[in-house]
């Protein structure tokens, strides 16, 4: 029995350093795709020039500064929304059937395809409140595209934070929202920036809900206010490689818009990483 425990744990072992090394081995495969592809096209220009000729000449900066203002606008909703209810599930509510539906609504939504969020964005905000094809609309169906996202994340760091600080601070008087406000959440930030990572990566990938909610397929210039269209870099991506005038033309470009999407992505996933290890040491002291 020692014998077959022991090689059943080698087994295991190895099926999983097998499935690790063909995740890294394909990761690392895109990343050389889209690299080699890509650099020789990027320059000062074509980060700071606006697309021209049908797009198959000039840069991207309407679609960098679009994207950006999506993560700003989506995360300025979904991060206060989603620790919010996190707060209220973990903290607050009590098993029963409301709590249920709550958890049930929110599994629910975590399941649901993008351009269903699309549609309603389009049917709610877009129509019923009037925003139109805006970047309003368009942060707003994300923010509730990774609205689950960040609640579950939220949940899971509360749930970490042991019950003892919880305990001592209400023993010495202190309320329970001043508790969970400087006792709890401090110890619960580290997992939460996580969820907020993993949202800003969603975000900045999405094609379907902001197609049907604001983004342009040609917008040469910079959005002048919230109501007005955008560009994006994943929607441009997507109209180069699939309906743009000449496909073959811009293939550099499409690659080049790509791995400016990946280095966007990973620049804001550098500061939001910094943030946790900021306050991860900050609480071993």
């Amino acid at each position: 029995m020692i014998f077959n425990a022991k090689t059943n744990e080698k087994i295991a072992f190895s099926l999983l350093k097998i499935a690790t090394a063909m995740v890294i081995a394909f990761v690392v495969i895109i990343l050389y795709d889209i690299i080699s592809n890509g650099y020789s096209v990027l320059s000062i220009e074509f980060i700071t020039e606006a697309p021209r000729k049908g797009m198959t000449e000039g840069g991207i900066y309407p679609a960098i500064v679009g994207t950006i203002y999506l993560i700003i606008g989506s995360m300025l909703v979904a991060l206060p929304l989603g620790i919010l209810s996190a707060i209220y599930l973990t903290e607050y509510s009590q098993p029963g059937r409301t709590t249920w539906a709550i958890e049930m609504a929110i599994n629910n939504l975590a399941g649901t395809p993008s351009v269903v969020f699309g549609l309603f964005g389009l049917a709610v905000f877009v129509k019923y409140f009037g925003f139109g094809d805006s970047i309003l609309a368009a942060s707003l169906t994300l923010a509730l595209l990774i609205l689950p996202v960040i609640i579950r994340a939220s949940q899971e760091a509360l749930l970490t934070v042991p019950k003892e600080y919880r305990e001592a601070s209400l023993a010495l008087g202190v309320t329970k929202w001043e508790t969970i406000r400087k006792v709890v959440l401090p110890a619960a930030i580290p997992g939460i920036v996580t969820g907020a990572i993993l949202g800003i990566g969603r975000v900045a990938g999405e094609t379907a809900p902001i197609l049907l909610t604001g983004a342009a397929y040609y917008y040469p210039r910079l959005p002048s206010t919230i109501f007005s269209q955008f560009m994006a870099l994943p929607y441009h991506l997507y109209v180069l490689a699939t309906a743009g005038t000449s496909i073959s033309q811009t293939r550099p470009i499409q690659y080049g818009t790509a791995l400016v999407l990946l280095a966007l992505v990973l620049f804001v996933n550098v500061i939001a990483v910094t943030v946790r290890s900021h306050y991860r040491k900050k609480l071993k002291r």
